[in-house]
């Protein structure tokens, strides 16, 4: 009996060691981790779904028991939800103060999030999702997480458990979003 795993949220060789959007605006760099999977839709359409994403907003599309506070991720696009500008918020989790940014916008290609320093509005961390249309109607939604100076591994860990604990747990987080994405997406 076979088990079915779910779609490869693996990127290629080539996608883990091209530059990305975002990866100059975070120097020097502590840590990286990219993800990526194939959605049979035009990025036109899996661009909203990105747009809105964030807890409270229509959610992380991952495990929402975690990072929503249990409601689940929109299974639509919301319209008022699109509008999506340089400093806009995107909160990481309900009810708290942790929040990602977002620090660049160019429309159907990326979004790029950040954590910024509370102490001196220096970058810590950028999360980007890039959209490449490989073929017509087919694509390749590319995702790196960059980690900088200043991060503070979640729960007081120290880094060497962020570089495996926490870039574990993240993969795990990151797989089901895409999938979540990649279904909402094709599901249209």
């Amino acid at each position: 009996m076979r088990i079915r795993r779910g779609r490869s949220c693996h990127a290629k060789r080539s996608e883990r060691a091209a530059p990305l959007p975002g990866d100059a605006l975070l120097q020097p760099c502590t840590g990286s981790a990219t993800h990526a999977i194939t959605i049979r839709r035009p990025r036109r359409e899996v661009w909203p779904w990105l747009l809105q994403m964030g807890a409270g907003r229509a959610g992380w599309y991952s495990y929402d028991f975690i990072d929503n506070g249990r409601e689940h991720s929109a299974e639509r696009v919301i319209p008022e939800l699109q509008d999506v500008d340089v400093g806009s918020i995107m909160p990481g989790v309900p009810g708290t103060k942790d929040a990602f940014m977002v620090l660049s916008v160019e429309p159907e290609h990326c979004l790029i999030l950040c954590v910024v320093s509370p102490d001196d509005a220096h970058l810590m961390v950028t999360w980007a999702f890039v959209l490449e249309e490989p073929e017509p109607g087919v694509t390749r939604l590319i995702v790196r997480a960059r980690v900088g100076r200043g991060y503070h591994p979640p729960f007081g860990l120290p880094m060497w458990a962020m570089r495996s604990l926490v870039k574990w747990g993240h993969g795990i987080m990151q797989a089901k979003q895409l999938r979540g994405i990649a279904r909402r997406a094709e599901a249209v």
